[in-house]
């Protein structure tokens, strides 16, 4: 869809940086200015914990009802947490991950999970002109990443079992919406009784393109403007290591263990 393009094509203060890649080709990315986006923002969430906090205000009805959360690594973990709390549910991973544009990696053209599958934004490979094979060649490496967080983040542990339950997929915020789409896509492939996509911010050409994929979409935020980023919706952001999820999930388990 055009719409995901224009967010990522468009920004309010806009630089373009020409980089050759894949032969004689370049391509015309915007580099947002964050600072500048950030300061006309006017909703504004102190950090993950806190954004999960409102979710987890607006998901507390399913306390009891057999829910499982899902936390998209890396940043969707903290903001699950207080979420899994608040509803006494197992808190677990499922593990997509972007598949980036190749000059201007902080854009994706889709997304990829662990079994390979993968959620394409059609439009703006046309417009990137990217060839299937350098598609593949990109996915190929994708994934390798996303296969090394799935052994680190859950070693021999198996994905949860899903079938009659409700799945509540949580991140940390929706830019385009293809990770988050690419997650509920391996989700329902488990079954589950209902698919809940919950963030606390979201780009509104990513609400129109998941919101009709699960059954209840909860997003308390929503940003119609083209130069949507989701780091500019909290005060204290950045991105979180590999250790740092780990230390989410141990301390998840040691609150749990109370119940």
């Amino acid at each position: 869809m055009y719409i995901h393009i224009l967010f990522i094509l468009c920004a309010l203060t806009l630089n373009l940086r020409r980089i050759p890649r894949y032969g004689q080709r370049s391509f015309h990315i915007p580099v947002y200015n964050y600072k500048n986006v950030q300061c006309a923002v006017t909703n504004m969430f102190k950090d993950r914990i806190q954004a999960g906090h409102v979710l987890a205000d607006l998901l507390a009805r399913y306390e009891g009802q057999s829910a499982v959360v899902l936390a998209i690594p890396r940043g969707g973990v903290q903001v699950a947490f207080p979420v899994a709390v608040r509803l006494r549910a197992p808190l677990d991973l499922v593990i997509p991950r972007k598949l980036p544009v190749p000059s201007n990696t902080e854009a994706g053209f889709g997304a990829i999970t662990a079994d390979g599958s993968r959620a394409l934004n059609d439009d703006l490979i046309t417009y990137l002109g990217l060839t299937d094979s350098e598609v593949d060649e990109i996915a190929a490496e994708v994934l390798a990443e996303v296969k090394r967080r799935e052994t680190r983040y859950r070693g021999d542990r198996p994905f949860p079992e899903l079938t009659d339950r409700i799945a509540i997929v949580v991140d940390d915020g929706l830019a385009t919406g293809y990770t988050a789409l690419a997650a509920i896509n391996y989700v329902k492939k488990r079954k589950p009784k209902r698919v809940i996509l919950a963030a606390p911010v979201a780009s509104k050409g990513a609400e129109i393109l998941v919101k009709s994929q699960v059954d209840e979409y909860i997003c308390p935020l929503t940003s119609d403007r083209p130069w949507f980023a989701v780091a500019s919706f909290y005060e204290r952001f950045y991105d979180l290591t590999d250790e740092e999820v780990l230390t989410c999930i141990k301390k998840y388990e040691l609150v749990a263990e109370g119940w």
